[in-house]
């Protein structure tokens, strides 16, 4: 029984490492961010606490959907503010 767990569990793993790179090269980091937004990390962070910004956590790092940096860029351009 031990070893038909394992066997299931390096087949979850392989799946998982096959399609990290799909789902996680869409996503934005907080370096990502900064630079497109042209702003630093405590306004990056100011952002996500006034909700302006969703994001999702993963072990200790922070990611953004780039159609959401983008939403947020393009209403600060049509806001007038930064």
């Amino acid at each position: 029984m031990l070893s038909r767990l394992e066997t299931i569990a390096n087949k979850v793993v392989l799946l998982c490492d096959g399609n990290k790179e799909k789902r996680m090269k869409d996503w934005l980091d907080n370096q990502d961010v900064c630079q497109i937004l042209n702003v630093n990390k405590k306004t990056l962070q100011s952002y996500r606490d006034k909700k302006m910004l969703p994001y999702s956590q993963f072990v200790h790092k922070i990611y953004y959907k780039p159609e959401d940096v983008e939403r947020l860029l393009r209403n600060s351009k049509h806001n007038g503010t930064k």
